[in-house]
């Protein structure tokens, strides 16, 4: 049985329990705006973890749990002070029960934690044999207008695991540089070229080209103007990489951000562990969904 957790009207949960559905697949969802009625008994003995979900009036033992894909999302606040705080420790349980599990979990709390760290995941990015662009952290704006004369284009970002805006420092945002004191900030060398996302689900590999005139295409609607998604085939070592690295921070599904460089070279910005995968699926084509679902159900090649 494939287990899958979240809010089911979230766009990349939604269109896995539809493939789950489509493939006739054995499958549970735990709404968790619902987590208040559903209930989890775990118990250690001889070293091993059981115990047993209950969810809608259905029971089930933990070990025919053959895979998880949870995309938790903040617990809601509905209904009274009782129901809430049942449902978060039922959230608080089911999470960290995920990290034990004794089946596959797309993907383990513990591994999710690799994007909270830019600078560690630089690392490891670079450990895997891509080219990282040039990157300062930093609460000091005299640091920070050093950087931006000795690269001459600078982007910046949060630092945080949650999404964020990428945008260019021009002198009108560079008037408020005083404000990183305050707030840790990321800034980067701009890289020309061309985006590519991949998705990387176990060992198949999902390249997506995108053609937007601006720096963050993810947000090209609200600058007025537009992003052109098609699927692209990489070069098999570039493949391979984005497959070790997706490894390497032990994220059996991952979303990996490329630019291929106008010489070929591709450089990877970061890898976000909990990808919503939807708009590729819906904008190229890419037959993400069902290609997860084959892996959680111990089908994919």
């Amino acid at each position: 049985m494939i287990v899958f957790y979240g809010y089911p009207d979230d766009r990349p949960l939604e269109r896995a329990i539809d493939a789950a559905a489509d493939l006739g697949l054995d499958y549970l969802v735990i709404d968790q705006r619902h987590a208040a009625h559903s209930d989890m008994c775990l118990e250690v003995r001889d070293g091993d973890v059981r115990g047993r979900l209950v969810v809608s009036g259905s029971s089930i033992r933990i070990d025919e749990i053959e895979a998880v894909y949870a995309r938790p999302l903040t617990t809601p606040m509905r209904g009274d002070q009782r129901d809430h705080e049942r449902a978060r420790v039922f959230d608080d349980v089911f999470i960290e029960w995920l990290d034990v599990a004794d089946c596959l979990v797309v993907s383990r709390p513990a591994a999710m934690h690799s994007n909270a760290s830019k600078p560690f995941q630089a690392q490891e990015i670079a450990a895997c044999g891509f080219a990282v662009p040039d990157t300062l952290v930093s609460t000091d704006p005299d640091h920070v207008r050093e950087f931006w004369a000795r690269h001459g284009s600078v982007v910046f970002k949060s630092i945080s695991g949650i999404r964020s805006i990428v945008r260019p420092l021009d002198e009108q945002r560079a008037a408020g540089l005083d404000r990183v004191r305050d707030l840790p900030t990321q800034f980067q060398e701009l890289v020309e070229g061309v985006d590519v996302r991949v998705h990387v689900v176990g060992q198949r590999v999902f390249a997506t080209e995108i053609s937007s005139p601006v720096v963050d295409y993810r947000y090209a609607h609200r600058d007025g103007a537009d992003a052109v998604l098609r699927p692209v085939d990489l070069p098999p070592d570039v493949a391979a990489r984005c497959v070790a690295l997706s490894a390497r921070l032990d994220l059996p599904f991952a979303g990996i951000d490329l630019r291929r460089r106008p010489d070929g070279e591709y450089v990877c910005f970061e890898v976000n562990p909990m990808p919503g995968y939807s708009y590729f699926e819906a904008e190229a084509g890419q037959p993400i969904s069902t290609a997860l679902v084959e892996f959680l159900a111990g089908k994919a090649a």
